[in-house]
């Protein structure tokens, strides 16, 4: 999926939304038919540009968790919850196993260590270049939600330090 126009379109009063919003996205595809996406697809589709880009274009993983989301919030509703409690509900649903990034853990190794060498506007563009050359290291740590606070990510962090080190020493910046 290629995003090349976002066209915004108000339900009628009438109509119930699909999710805390009254709008209905559509998304271009690559053929030129839209895609409607639902404000929890959108809301992860965002999320994922940032923090998980190598996502983006997995409609069918952004469709299904946007449903489930939508669904999550319906259900609380329903079951008596008030608007924010649903809310927190479908979004803790819509993120489940995004909030760590390694994109982002990337990018902060990259700020942070090679500063001089690595302006800060392009370090996310590096980020995603050296994502899969950095692959493995990654698959040696149980990676989850809370993986930041664990003894193990300073261990993750200096480990990526020395091979980003080694990589741009082989290959430059």
């Amino acid at each position: 999926m290629v995003i090349t126009s976002i066209t915004t379109v108000r339900l009628s009063e009438k109509s119930k939304p699909m999710a805390p919003t009254t709008k209905i996205h559509f998304i271009m595809k690559q053929n030129n038919e839209p895609m409607e996406m639902s404000y929890y697809g959108l809301s992860l589709l965002s999320f994922l540009k940032e923090s998980h880009p190598d996502k983006v274009n997995d409609t069918a993983f952004i469709e299904a968790r946007a449903n489930l989301a939508a669904k999550t919030y319906e259900k609380a509703l329903l079951d008596g919850y008030v608007q924010l409690q649903a809310e927190e509900m479908a979004n803790e649903v819509l993120f489940s196993g995004l909030h760590f990034s390694r994109h982002d853990t990337l990018i902060n190794v990259l700020w942070n260590e090679f500063s001089e060498e690595v302006p800060q506007g392009d370090a996310p563009e590096i980020a995603i270049c050296l994502l899969p050359h950095l692959k493995e290291v990654f698959e040696k740590y149980p990676l989850s939600d809370d993986f930041a606070y664990t003894p193990e990510y300073e261990q993750l962090y200096t480990e990526l330090t020395g091979a980003i080190l080694i990589y741009f020493e082989k290959y430059g910046i």
